[in-house]
């Protein structure tokens, strides 16, 4: 059986349960993995804020793990805090981005730091993002003057049905220089172009000296898909969407079944 060196998690539908928690069942198999030398990466489309206190209750700062935030656009040791990749927008697009939301008129949102940048702090949506990702909302009433920074992706935000009929003008007026997706039905993301979880995890690879065929990643949605065909071991959760499910070499529990911990068990204790 292969030895795997490496853990990589997505995090909501995959390590948290519906409550969006850990249970101590899978944290416990967590920390003895990482005390037998295995790495933990968690890998999400949260910003680092977001990620952070997942990262702090596995204790990763101690036994070494990495943060995978914004779907792959930054990698953060978390042992010395250390920015091991990033890649964020051009700074020219951040206005043509800020005029597209205001033509079609949706929300838009971005970050800094620990805040969450909106043109719309009513919006449930931007709300929704602001607890899972435990950031402070600030509104902006010009956010083309505002966002004179370079930030990691945005966010166009309205209902489902309507944003898909905003996704292919959005697309057709950006997407030969930037990545345009749907993370959620209500989310319509704008990240830089070639940023997925796959091509993050490669170069964290090249750093650490790790073999892909020595990693397992574990996830449930869209943006987990990469990652889980890039792995040596790919893992659908029993809740996954069904590429992800056609993808995986192998599918565990659900997310509120401990499916984690039933992977660290089998493949990596």
């Amino acid at each position: 059986m292969m030895n795997y060196k490496m853990i990589v998690l997505d995090l909501d539908g995959t390590l948290t349960n519906r409550d969006k928690v850990i249970t101590p069942h899978t944290k416990q198999v967590l920390l003895e993995a990482q005390q037998k030398g295995k790495i933990v990466v968690l890998a999400s489309g949260r910003s680092s804020y977001g990620v952070l206190p997942l990262a702090k209750e596995l204790e990763l700062e101690r036994y070494g793990g990495y943060m995978l935030s914004f779907n792959g656009g930054i990698i953060i040791d978390c042992k010395s805090g250390e920015v091991v990749f990033q890649k964020e927008l051009p700074l020219e697009v951040n206005r043509k981005i800020v005029e597209l939301a205001g033509e079609h008129r949706v929300n838009l949102m971005t970050y800094q730091k620990d805040l969450l940048i909106t043109n719309n702090q009513e919006c449930e949506y931007v709300q929704l993002e602001s607890r899972i990702n435990h950031l402070t909302i600030r509104q902006v009433d010009d956010m083309a003057s505002y966002v004179d920074f370079v930030v990691p992706k945005m966010i166009m935000t309205d209902d489902g049905d309507y944003l898909a009929t905003v996704e292919g003008k959005v697309k057709a007026a950006l997407g030969r220089n930037l990545s345009v997706y749907r993370s959620e039905p209500f989310f319509l993301e704008i990240l830089p172009k070639g940023i997925d979880k796959a091509q993050c995890l490669a170069q964290l690879l090249e750093k650490l000296g790790i073999r892909r065929e020595e990693i397992i990643a574990c996830g449930d949605g869209y943006n987990d898909l990469t990652m889980i065909q890039y792995a040596g071991l790919g893992v659908a959760m029993e809740n996954a969407v069904l590429p992800v499910r056609n993808a995986a070499d192998f599918v565990t529990y659900s997310n509120n079944d401990d499916g984690v911990a039933h992977v660290v068990e089998k493949f990596l204790l």
